[in-house]
């Protein structure tokens, strides 16, 4: 990161400037992150406390929802004040923070999917094999895999962002630090650094799809061999949540992204980011909860645990 700015913060545009919204879009923002912190960190609390849990697909479930955590807290408490308060003033180093942790977190779950599909496909293809194909090493592998490279990700469009010289607007037409938007600002040549942004998007992405795709793939071809009306449920129990979690990000990601600048209208793209950056967080564990049978009775038992003392105390 060179010193070649004379930018020292940055002013994000937000939403919408009529102040009859401020209030409404805060207590709406305010209950989304709310359900997300709470859905994210329980269903992490849920699987560390159940013993049932502890195999490889709630391993990569909880690491799921605390990247979903951390992603949607990187974003949404500044938005949050900034609808409040009135406070739309971010400092440079501030808005780079942000940037790399939304990059580096975005990135993470990008290969966190498609560890969870390989997952999937191991699950049902090969079920005699599953213990010994996902291991406790392998799963380590994958997870670490993805957080590093995620944050190597991050690094790069760091260097590529903030290297730029920024001595026009400090204006960003968003609610907040997107690399986009924040490149928009560049008084430099920025051709290249937009190129490399949309090759390494397009490598993650396309990568982790193709992954995701051919497991399933190999899924879909299994449960259509499947006799059994019980293993076809079981087969598709396995798969639902994660097909669903996969189909609500990459299609908002692959809106988001992968089309040329020149056709990006930033009003279209604050409500594509509003729903990848805040309501995907929240979805997702719903999405595990509610279609998940193994975690529906792990919150029925620690709901049971929980409540059984005061119940015993209202009966003396």
């Amino acid at each position: 990161m060179e010193n070649n700015t004379e930018v020292a913060e940055f002013i994000l545009l937000g939403l919408s400037s009529a102040p009859e919204l401020q209030v409404p879009l805060f207590m709406i923002f305010t209950l989304i992150y709310l359900i997300s912190v709470v859905g994210n960190l329980g269903m992490v609390i849920l699987i560390l406390m159940d013993s049932r849990l502890h195999i490889p697909m709630y391993f990569f479930l909880s690491n799921l929802s605390l990247v979903d955590f951390c992603y949607s807290s990187a974003v949404t408490p500044k938005v949050m004040a900034g609808l409040l308060l009135g406070d739309k003033v971010i400092s440079y180093n501030a808005c780079a923070a942000q940037v790399f942790f939304f990059a580096s977190l975005g990135s993470v779950e990008n290969y966190l999917l498609a560890s969870m599909a390989y997952d999937c496909y191991a699950a049902v293809c090969k079920p005699l094999h599953y213990t010994t194909t996902m291991t406790t090493g392998v799963c380590a592998c994958l997870v670490i895999g993805s957080y590093v490279y995620g944050f190597l990700n991050a690094s790069l469009h760091i260097r590529d962002t903030f290297s730029l010289s920024f001595c026009k607007s400090n204006v960003v037409h968003h609610f907040f630090c997107d690399v986009p938007a924040v490149m928009a600002l560049s008084c430099s040549d920025r051709q290249i650094s937009e190129l490399i942004l949309v090759i390494v998007a397009s490598f993650n992405i396309v990568f982790a799809l193709l992954v995701i795709l051919i497991s399933y793939l190999f899924i879909f071809v299994t449960i259509l061999k499947m006799h059994s009306a019980e293993g076809y449920q079981k087969a598709l129990s396995t798969c639902a949540s994660h097909l669903t979690a996969v189909s609500i990000f990459y299609g908002t990601i692959i809106f988001m992204y992968l089309q040329p600048s020149s056709s990006h209208s930033m009003d279209t793209d604050k409500i594509a980011s509003v729903f990848y950056t805040m309501v995907i967080p929240m979805l997702n564990p719903l999405v595990y909860s509610l279609r998940n049978k193994e975690v529906k009775n792990a919150f029925k038992k620690v709901a049971e645990k929980a409540t059984s003392p005061w119940l015993h105390l209202v009966n003396v």
